[in-house]
């Protein structure tokens, strides 16, 4: 009798809705962040590695963060598909809280271990570069459980269908920073300072935005007014079983991915500089089926929490479809233009051909593949089977990408396009593992109980 708690439908235009702003906010985030990179360029060679080496810490925190806020919405996800609104909403507040006390926890131990991490962790580099790092450490750190709550707030909406809530803060965050670091890189001088403060500024802004309107009574989850908060620890064990695989999910890949820079980095400039534009456009290409996962942990969520998985596995399959066609049309115009991307990097012609080979093999293969190694998951996710996507994905990167990246990389002189070969080989691990696990039941029996 549970699964026949109700039935969840989802129109194209509500469809389109959900996931038009988050398409939009992905593709403004690389655009920032590129915008970003030129103008930390400009500051120079010290600055430019001192951030690069404090971020290569911060953006495994971050996504980490990240994952466990949206991984814990898909409790609150739930909830409102089987229209219990009360515990939507009481699911909603500990998340919020919970993610948040996380992010000081870390705040306070990345302070703590400061020495550590920019002694311990660099290693042995030039005084100029470590005295820009700890400047720019002691600053931005600040910024992480703001982004913390900014990244609850923002998941708890996507999760209710109102994605362009989520958008019109992250286009309000995105602008004050590049407008803050335009403003005091070139219009005050500030050196590092003035790539870290706009970041904490508009992270902190970020999250005071998404707090104040999610104190409206008017959304289908909100918070209190005036806020009190009440610890519910049945309620918070729910929101980790579901957001904690996620966050670790999440926090290994980004060090796979930082693990196999000392890999690139032991094949030359060049090399190093077509990984780094690879990596760069990469994102780029997969940007319209990254938007439609993000949307489909919303409608598979809602259709989980009402135990209607017939309409689970039909969005499924038509989220899919839109994956896989935005995919073609996208990729066949970045095709079009991607001489002109390499170009405007400057580099070398070795560098700009191994680019180009890159980004062909991504692109291609990507159309292909991409949407079920990455898309697919996502719905697992919302129906709460996300114990199963973390195992299968660590392993499956762990055991192609990694070593077998090494071995091709490193031991049958496929040099940095070894590394590439072998990400393509651990998708087609992903799409195997998840296919046979969507086709399966076992994802049905997942939901939050």
């Amino acid at each position: 009798m549970e699964r026949q708690l109700g039935q969840i439908t989802f129109t194209n235009r509500q469809l389109g809705i959900l996931i038009f702003p988050l398409v939009i906010e992905q593709f403004l985030n690389v655009a920032v962040g590129l915008a970003d990179s030129v103008m930390v360029a400009s500051v120079g060679e010290a600055a430019v590695s001192a951030v690069s080496l404090v971020d290569s810490v911060n953006v495994l925190l971050i996504f980490a963060l990240n994952a466990l806020a949206t991984g814990g919405a898909v409790v609150c996800g739930q909830f409102l598909g089987r229209k219990d609104l009360q515990r939507a909403c009481d699911a909603g507040q500990q998340l919020v809280v919970f993610v948040t006390l996380i992010a000081l926890g870390i705040m306070a131990a990345l302070y703590g271990t400061k020495y550590f991490i920019l002694h311990g962790l660099f290693g042995q580099i030039e005084a100029d570069v470590m005295a820009n790092a700890s400047t720019y450490f002691l600053i931005v750190e600040a910024s992480i459980p703001f982004m913390a709550l900014y990244s609850a707030g923002a998941a708890i909406f996507r999760v209710m269908g109102n994605s362009s809530v989520s958008m019109k803060v992250s286009i309000g965050m995105n602008l004050v920073n590049v407008c803050g670091n335009a403003a005091l890189i070139y219009g005050v001088g500030m050196g590092v300072e003035g790539v870290a403060v706009p970041t904490l500024v508009s992270r902190i802004l970020a999250a005071a935005a998404v707090i104040l309107l999610l104190h409206r009574p008017g959304y289908l989850i909100h918070l209190n007014r005036p806020f009190h908060y009440r610890y519910q620890g049945n309620m918070v064990k729910k929101i980790l079983r579901v957001g904690i695989p996620s966050s670790i999910e999440s926090s290994l890949f980004q060090l796979g991915k930082v693990m196999l820079l000392s890999v690139v980095s032991a094949f030359g400039t060049a090399s190093i500089a077509a990984n780094a534009i690879g990596n760069s456009i990469a994102t780029i290409q997969t940007l319209p089926a990254a938007a439609i996962g993000v949307g489909m942990i919303t409608v598979v969520s809602q259709c989980a929490g009402a135990r209607d998985f017939e309409h689970a596995r039909f969005y499924t399959r038509k989220l899919m479809k839109w994956a896989y066609v935005l995919m073609l049309i996208w990729n066949l115009l970045l095709f079009a233009v991607q001489p002109v991307l390499v170009g405007l990097y400057h580099v070398s012609e070795e560098a700009s051909h191994l680019a180009m080979i890159i980004l062909w093999l991504h692109g291609g293969l990507g159309i292909l593949m991409w949407p079920a190694a990455f898309t697919l998951p996502q719905a697992l996710k919302g129906a709460g089977d996300t114990s199963y996507v973390m195992i299968a994905a660590v392993a499956s990167m762990w055991t192609f990408r990694i070593l077998t990246g090494f071995l091709f990389a490193k031991y049958l002189g496929q040099g940095v396009l070894g590394i590439w070969y072998a990400m393509f080989i651990d998708w087609v691990a992903r799409t195997i593992l998840f296919i046979v696990r969507y086709k399966g039941k076992k994802w049905e029996n997942k939901y939050v109980k």
